[in-house]
């Protein structure tokens, strides 16, 4: 996902537990997360306005805090993803995945009002620009096996144990 030139972008970069993340903030809220394997994500280094750095400040802190065991929503944290209206109904969804539990892809096309869109889904959750914070980690294979994640099969593995939901399958 490539963020428009024109748009007033800070930008910063925070090391946790699963390798150093790079964050954007607009205006209107944080717009991205990027795992270190997502080097085709790239977005220059930017100050932003102090409405960006205010939303930027807010996600490291929140991803800061959800790392160190103490927060488990993320509520506080303005966002501004962009997508289709589509897809920011399954992110929408994604968000109201509760800490320490998962759903299916056929969950969650049926909690949006498309119970045969799961391959749409995936897609939507594969496009997911602010990971983690909106949680495609905690969607898994209807068989409870770890389906494909943009940070690695072994980060989206690592988050689910992290939050308390136990080994997960790899396949």
């Amino acid at each position: 996902m490539k963020l428009p030139d024109d748009i007033s972008l800070a930008t910063a970069t925070l090391d946790t537990p699963i390798g150093r993340l790079r964050l954007a903030a607009t205006d209107g809220g944080l717009a991205m997360v990027v795992f270190p394997n997502q080097k085709d994500m790239a977005f220059p280094k930017r100050e932003g306005s102090a409405a960006a750095r205010k939303h930027l400040a807010a996600g490291i802190k929140a991803l800061d805090r959800y790392f160190e065991g103490k927060q488990k929503t993320f509520d506080e944290v303005v966002l501004a993803p962009a997508g289709t209206p589509f897809q920011m109904s399954v992110w929408k969804a994604l968000a109201r995945i509760p800490f320490g539990e998962t759903r299916s892809y056929a969950d969650v096309a049926r909690e949006i009002g498309n119970p045969k869109g799961m391959r749409a889904v995936g897609l939507a959750n594969g496009r997911n620009p602010i990971p983690v914070i909106v949680p495609c980690h905690r969607v898994i294979g209807a068989n409870g096996s770890l389906t494909g994640f943009g940070g690695g099969l072994p980060t989206k593995k690592w988050l689910l144990e992290f939050e308390g939901i136990g080994t997960p399958r790899l396949v």
